[in-house]
């Protein structure tokens, strides 16, 4: 009796340093059924816990069933039976992250959409650019300078770390036009700017005259060449108004596959190539980045036809630049999505660290995706200036058989390139 007391008390110390409270009646019950029966420590707890959530996110069915089956078969008991269960758990676990994740056919279910109007305009002294987060010696970078129009994003990507910086208000500066007009360039400098970091460049449309302020910002510093990375197929703006020369609309693409079940109330695959080729159409150069690219049963067939399809429908000297990059998730967007528990499989991946310390997939994945990606847009070679995203030299070299010297070597040519093709 007191060791069940005590026991008792010593469970009820752990749910609040666990996920157990967010999960559904019915597995809170059964996993404090394995707790007690095993009389598991904190750390197996949690390690039970989290299984039972990814698991359920996942679709690979539920941990009860699965820890049943397993007990029911061995002729172990006491804490050698625990000890076999917990060791088979991990490594059940690690052969669902392993293989190449299968969606299905129908889809995961979707999650509730986040309202997006709560939606505020608010004085701010906070800075609006910066460099690039995740711009380091490290890794290969293009020293990206990021604009911050909008913070906060109404698209509901099961990866995105955005979720992870800002509360559930979008916030757009009452000052943003002004801070604009403050930012301090060299006038004989290349600069590379990107709209899509805090939030998607083209969601919120001319909203509070973002996009007006932007395009004088770009018409203003003609050294500057000026992206807008989106998922969406809000492209109005440009199709109706005159834009400065030196911006880019590009789109990061992914098979319907991952739009689906991982990229929730995005445009999907058909909208977002057919709005670029509006752009395109309209004399505005355009370009692509597949990132993140994802390890799924059939991605070496399903991505090299999205490079087929653009090879068909776009000229090379309509696309400005092609990147690639992978799943790279840091530990608290990684505690965010399993607290949200919605249906992703996203975290069904092998995670090893990258140079910066976040989690992404083994080389080999990334140097096989990469490569055929590299490959399938063989007759751009020459034409198209292609880069990796965040990746070290020997995945570049591996992938693309080549690789800059240092990121200002990196810059440079990458400006050279793409505003000179500006200019034709």
């Amino acid at each position: 009796m007191n060791n069940h007391f005590d026991y008792n008390q010593k469970f009820d110390s752990f749910l609040s340093q666990t996920l157990y409270p967010e999960l559904a009646p019915d597995q809170q019950e059964s996993i404090r059924s394995i707790a007690f029966n095993h009389r598991l420590s904190f750390q197996e707890f949690r390690q039970v816990v989290e299984a039972a959530r990814d698991l359920n996110m996942w679709g690979e069915g539920s941990l009860a069933a699965w820890w049943q089956a397993q007990g029911s078969g061995s002729s172990l008991q006491g804490n050698q039976l625990k000890k076999h269960l917990l060791q088979n758990l991990q490594t059940y676990l690690k052969e669902l992250k392993s293989k190449p994740k299968i969606y299905p056919e129908n889809g995961l279910p979707k999650p509730a959409q986040r309202e997006k109007y709560n939606v505020v305009t608010e004085a701010s002294d906070k800075k609006i650019w910066g460099m690039c987060p995740v711009a380091s010696e490290e890794t290969v970078c293009c020293n990206l300078r990021t604009i911050d129009a909008v913070e906060n994003c109404a698209f509901g990507c099961s990866y995105c770390t955005i979720q992870t910086f800002y509360s559930d208000k979008f916030i757009f500066d009452a000052g943003f036009a002004e801070k604009l007009k403050s930012i301090d360039l060299e006038p004989d400098r290349f600069y590379h700017f990107g709209t899509g970091q805090s939030s998607d460049a083209l969601l919120w449309g001319n909203r509070d005259g973002i996009l007006d302020a932007l395009c004088k910002f770009a018409a203003d510093n003609p050294n500057v060449l000026l992206e807008f990375k989106t998922k969406s197929n809000k492209v109005r703006y440009f199709l109706e108004n005159e834009v400065p020369h030196n911006i880019v609309c590009s789109w990061s693409l992914n098979p319907p596959t991952i739009i689906q079940n991982e990229e929730h109330f995005t445009a999907n695959l058909n909208e977002r190539l057919e709005a670029a080729r509006l752009v395109a159409d309209r004399g505005i150069k355009v370009s692509f980045h597949f990132h993140p690219m994802v390890y799924y049963q059939g991605w070496e067939r399903d991505y090299p036809r999205i490079a087929s399809r653009l090879t068909n429908d776009f000229s090379p000297g309509e696309v400005l630049f092609i990147s690639f990059g992978s799943i790279t998730l840091i530990k608290p967007a990684i505690k965010k999505i399993r607290k949200l528990g919605n249906s992703t499989k996203i975290l069904q991946m092998e995670m090893v660290p990258d140079p910066h310390g976040k989690l992404t997939y083994p080389d080999k994945i990334k140097i096989d995706m990469f490569s055929s990606m590299y490959h399938s847009f063989q007759a751009w070679h020459d034409k198209v200036f292609f880069y990796l995203c965040m990746e070290k030299t020997s995945i570049w070299e591996k992938s693309f058989g080549y690789v800059y010297g240092n990121n200002e070597e990196f810059e440079k040519e990458f400006g050279a390139k793409t505003m000179c093709k500006l200019a034709t």
